[in-house]
């Protein structure tokens, strides 16, 4: 039933699933602060990932991830792409604090707002995810106010130099990185001719640990996944999670990733 009440207002669908039509430009949705793009499954009131692209990348470019987004459709999750702001001639996430720009808290915000009242996505069920530049987005976000979303799973992505000295806690996060990336390396790399300089991201392992009061650093369980290697961290705050998730490959949104991350956050309480 919603699914023809949804056609009759304007969605394209596609086998069982629909990109949202808004307004006079096919697929985007607009906002006050920013637009987004939105695909949805056939079913009520679904949960929904938030993905934010990378660096000069666009809403457009996410949902051509097949690879990603057919098996988040499949599995009942709406999946939205919002699009960057402008940040030296192309399209990124004002993700650094101190940074003049938009307030992407809000407009995330807001996005996630806006597609509960046109679409009926739950508002309550929203995964933070992004890759690379959105990755460090994730990061940002989900240390200043870990409960704007239900859990967070950036891939590829963390903090820059100067880390931070402290998050909110507790967060739910999954993080997802390439051993051999060579953008984002696990170390982390200086840009701009020293003016920059990304973060490691085992020491942002260790924040999230401080911040969910672990009582160890050491991982409480580790597993395996096809190609992915995992360790998680129990025997923290309460309606905390911490997992990371290891991958042969380099800079990228390595295939498998999605089911992963579905299973991880509907084995979360409460999810």
């Amino acid at each position: 039933m919603r699914a023809r009440l949804l056609l009759a207002l304007g969605l394209a669908f596609t086998g069982e699933t629909a990109l949202a039509v808004c307004g006079d430009q096919d697929g985007v949705c607009k906002t006050d602060a920013g637009a987004y793009q939105i695909e949805l499954p056939a079913t009520d009131n679904p949960p929904l990932v938030v993905f934010m692209h990378g660096y000069g990348g666009t809403g457009t470019g996410t949902l051509k991830n097949r690879a990603m987004v057919d098996p988040l459709l499949n599995r009942g999750y709406a999946v939205m792409a919002p699009e960057g702001s402008e940040r030296n001639g192309r399209q990124s996430w004002n993700f650094f604090p101190g940074w003049d720009g938009r307030d992407e808290a809000a407009f995330l915000t807001e996005a996630v707002q806006d597609a509960a009242k046109r679409f009926d996505v739950d508002p309550g069920r929203v995964v933070l995810s992004g890759f690379s530049a959105g990755a460090f987005m994730v990061y940002y976000l989900a240390c200043a106010a870990p409960e704007n979303f239900s859990a967070y799973a950036p891939v590829s992505g963390g903090f820059w130099r100067p880390h931070p000295e402290t998050c909110e806690g507790p967060v739910r996060l999954f993080h997802t990185h390439g051993w051999t990336d060579n953008v984002v390396p696990l170390e982390g790399r200086i840009l701009g001719g020293g003016r920059f300089h990304q973060g490691d991201i085992f020491a942002g392992l260790e924040i999230w640990r401080v911040a969910n009061e672990c009582v160890d650093t050491k991982p409480s369980g580790f597993s395996t996944t096809g190609q992915f290697m995992r360790r998680n961290w129990m025997g923290c705050a309460e309606s905390s999670a911490l997992e990371f998730a290891l991958f042969p490959g380099g800079h990228t949104v390595p295939k498998g990733w999605a089911d992963m991350m579905v299973d991880w956050y509907e084995g979360l309480p409460g999810s």
